[in-house]
């Protein structure tokens, strides 16, 4: 019973208005962030390391993984439309995803 009191604690920390801002506008900063190219999650993060520094530190990681989120969504906007990859994992998202937008279907 141990367990299941620790994730439901777990569960009302990360629900909290603030955390929910807080990966919100992570997520919102990362996808604006990894729509560049050549800028992947990794860069995304040591870039705005400094937003989170004044903050509670878990709010800061849980700001952190919706940035890294966000670039990781970003940087298959490019590599779909632009035919530029913005990180590694976009490559292979480059061959199909682009041939599709050519075609008028690149959002479904």
């Amino acid at each position: 019973m141990d367990t299941l009191g620790a994730l439901l604690h777990g569960f009302a920390t990360a629900l909290t208005p603030w955390n929910l801002l807080a990966v919100l506008l992570g997520t919102i900063i990362g996808t604006v962030i990894g729509v560049l190219p050549g800028i992947g999650p990794v860069a995304s993060i040591s870039l705005l390391l400094p937003v989170t520094i004044g903050m509670d530190m878990v709010s800061a990681l849980i700001m952190l993984a919706g940035i890294y989120y966000g670039a990781m969504y970003g940087g298959s906007t490019t590599s779909i439309l632009v035919n530029i990859p913005g990180e590694a994992a976009s490559v292979i998202t480059c061959i199909d995803g682009y041939q599709m937008a050519r075609r008028g279907r690149a959002i479904w």
